[in-house]
């Protein structure tokens, strides 16, 4: 099975495979791409809901790896919805690959190429430069905005 993120209805993505998504990607879809998630609900489409505790877990992953702050609800969800279908996550978006990665969830590719590697992100104060590896709102040290850094 697959779980389709909103680039695949955007990018015309097929396949022979089941596939899934969850209703979230439909409000983010305009115009064509919203008949083509109607036109694949009609046709069979499973829409998945996932649990409360499947999206929490995801919640942390992501805030393991750094990429809390660039993933939205709906990729949250999505990411969770794979992990609970144990399905391949359909997707161009380089915040839910590195998540899916650390998570074990596969990741099938559309328009772009995929991640490399998998990253860990740090966060650097941009005020007296000490790195943390969680994120913050401020430094607790100098009270300056923290940046993402990659640590490699």
């Amino acid at each position: 099975m697959q779980v389709l993120d909103s680039s695949a209805f955007i990018h015309e993505y097929h396949t022979t495979d089941e596939i899934a998504s969850i209703p979230m990607v439909r409000e983010e879809l305009e115009g064509e791409a919203s008949y083509r998630y109607d036109a694949d609900e009609g046709s069979g489409m499973h829409v998945h809901i996932p649990a409360a505790g499947t999206v929490e877990k995801i919640q942390r992953a992501a805030r393991e790896t750094g990429d809390a702050d660039e993933l939205s609800e709906t990729d949250v969800r999505l990411l969770a919805a794979a992990f609970e279908l144990d399905a391949t996550l359909v997707t161009d978006d380089y915040a839910m690959q590195n998540v899916a990665d650390h998570v074990d969830v596969a990741v099938k590719i559309i328009a772009r190429e995929g991640i490399s590697e998998t990253r860990e992100w740090t966060f650097q104060c941009q005020g007296c430069g000490r790195e943390f590896e969680e994120n913050r709102d401020r430094c607790p040290v100098c009270g300056t905005e923290l940046a993402r850094k990659n640590p490699a």
